[in-house]
């Protein structure tokens, strides 16, 4: 999962939504159109999908190479 739409808040911003009884600090990232928007939350999903792809690849031929030493 991504958080492209979503402003990742700081510490001290996690400290001061506490007593942001309004709802006021809520923020999220903006575009200028809605195509933007959706093609880099798109971008960012393939990226984090093959991310998963590579770290799956690299485990098991790691684990590969452990069985072939033996």
């Amino acid at each position: 999962m991504t958080c492209y739409l979503f402003a990742v808040p700081s510490f001290m911003e996690g400290v001061a939504r506490i007593i942001d009884i309004g709802g006021t600090m809520v923020n999220f990232n903006f575009s200028p159109t809605a195509e933007i928007a959706d093609s880099m939350a798109l971008k960012s999903d393939f990226q984090a999908v093959g991310d998963d792809i590579r770290h799956a690849m690299k485990g098991f031929s790691q684990e590969n190479i452990e069985k072939a030493s033996k």
